[in-house]
């Protein structure tokens, strides 16, 4: 029977209840409650999950803190499912105590390092400075939480061996994505990371039933539990049985929904549209400058703090920041600038080139689309914005080789790609929207893409 002053329990309307150690005053250990409640950990409260949708999905009001939550409880999951299978192929793993630690911390702290509006952020701030979320939480994990991570000893099912000791520097390698090879990273944690950075990961199995839920697009959006059930670690990584397969492309297919009908709605990308004008107007005055140097600020730093500074930029004595904080006024109060006059999409498989297609790039379809607009016209104010998700990884990359599909008929371990079902998948989707200040010219704009792409390349034709 488990200690009750060693547990702690968190309500969770997706997994049910979530426990996490608090270990009682005088143990001498650092509880995962500590961490849970760790500055740098509660500051995800202010940061929302889907960065601008939630002005678009009014009930999608859920945080980082609540998806990191969920993510630690099923980094637990996957050990007691994969646990014995790792074991069988790397012998050098260290306990099952120590990688389910290893892996909930992971879990809670994969998000750390993100500023307001989360991918936004880092795409349009900490890229300026070399920089995204995962390295910047990185630093965090081994310099501010490293003290902490290290005196954990148990997880509420399990506890480490007495020589065991956490190490912070394996937690910022499971939360960075691979873009070498790590020859020097043991085997064992090389075959872990697939569970943060492959094609199903604990990551996205939880935002994917979380904002499928919280967005009111699906109350249980996947098999969870099948996807579990049939996954395991084989000789060559990640590998799920061939019963698993077709809960695995449902997962993949509604991760594809959500990107098409949530993460890039139209609204909401011409919501990111004028943010991405205000960050690069703003960011002199938002943040005082590369995180790295000011850490203690950044820590402060959320969506909270941004928004309620902008607020007041309109009573500024300085006219910059004032004109500044009109338009964030304008933001603010949801006057959305930039219309969906035009959508087109192209999906591609394997043999296309989306290196060489009309959609490449923004600046291209933008000079090519106003050389087929009527001379009346050519000068109105258009944005364009190009949205693209990749449906299956192509196999080339250091990603390559995380996942891998067992045909129980043959009991031979296969690429994914050798499944028909998975192979019907895209591997890229780009939707290209047309935005304008009205839609006035929505019929000049729709007849000018068509001459651009041509009526037979279309794979879905949306006209506002």
């Amino acid at each position: 029977m488990k200690d009750p002053q060693f547990e702690s329990l968190s309500f969770d309307p997706i997994h049910g209840y979530i426990p996490f150690t608090a270990c009682p005053e005088g143990s001498g250990e650092v509880s995962e409650r500590q961490i849970v409640d760790h500055p740098w950990v509660q500051r995800m409260r202010q940061i929302h999950q889907l960065q601008t949708a939630w002005w678009v999905f009014p009930t999608a009001e859920h945080t980082r803190f609540q998806h990191v939550l969920g993510v630690m409880h099923l980094a637990s999951r996957a050990v007691a499912a994969m646990y014995d299978s790792l074991k069988s192929v790397c012998p050098d793993v260290p306990s099952q105590g120590y990688v389910e630690s290893l892996m909930r911390l992971s879990g809670l702290l994969h998000d750390v390092g993100h500023g307001p509006f989360g991918h936004f952020f880092d795409q349009h701030f900490l890229a300026k400075y070399g920089l995204n979320h995962e390295s910047l939480g990185s630093v965090i994990v081994e310099q501010e939480l490293a003290e902490l991570i290290r005196g954990v000893r148990r997880t509420p099912n399990l506890a480490l061996l007495p020589d065991e000791t956490l190490d912070p520097r394996q937690i910022s390698f499971l939360i960075t994505r691979p873009k070498t090879e790590q020859a020097d990273a043991p085997p064992w944690l090389i075959f872990l990371r697939s569970l943060f950075s492959g094609i199903y990961t604990v990551d996205n199995m939880d935002f994917v039933l979380r904002d499928a839920y919280m967005s009111g697009y699906s109350g249980r959006a996947f098999d969870l539990e099948r996807l579990l059930r049939y996954s395991f670690f084989s000789e060559r990584g990640l590998t799920i049985q061939s019963r698993g397969i077709d809960a695995l492309v449902r997962f993949m297919s509604v991760r594809g929904e959500l990107f098409r009908t949530i993460y890039f709605h139209r609204t909401v990308r011409a919501i990111d549209l004028s943010l991405r004008d205000l960050f690069a107007d703003s960011h002199s005055l938002m943040f005082p400058g590369n995180p790295l140097e000011h850490l203690d600020e950044y820590q402060h730093f959320t969506e909270w703090s941004l928004l309620v500074d902008v607020a007041r930029w309109y009573r500024s004595e300085d006219p910059k920041r004032r004109e500044l904080g009109e338009r964030w006024r304008l933001f603010l109060n949801r006057q959305v600038q930039w219309k969906c006059v035009c959508q087109r999409n192209l999906v591609f498989g394997p043999d296309d080139s989306e290196a060489q297609s009309i959609f490449r790039n923004e600046k291209y379809v933008e000079r090519e689309l106003r050389d087929n607009l009527p001379p009346v016209v050519r000068e109105i104010p258009l944005r364009i914005d190009i949205s693209r998700h990749v449906h299956r990884p192509d196999t080339r990359g250091p990603a390559d080789g995380q996942n891998f599909l067992y045909d129980s008929a043959a009991g031979k371990i296969r690429p994914l790609t050798d499944d028909q079902l998975f192979r019907q998948l895209p591997l890229a989707h780009r939707i290209c929207r047309v935005y304008a200040e009205s839609t006035d010219y929505a019929l000049a704009v729709s007849t000018a893409m068509d001459r651009l792409v041509g009526p037979s390349r279309l794979d879905d034709v949306t006209n506002m």
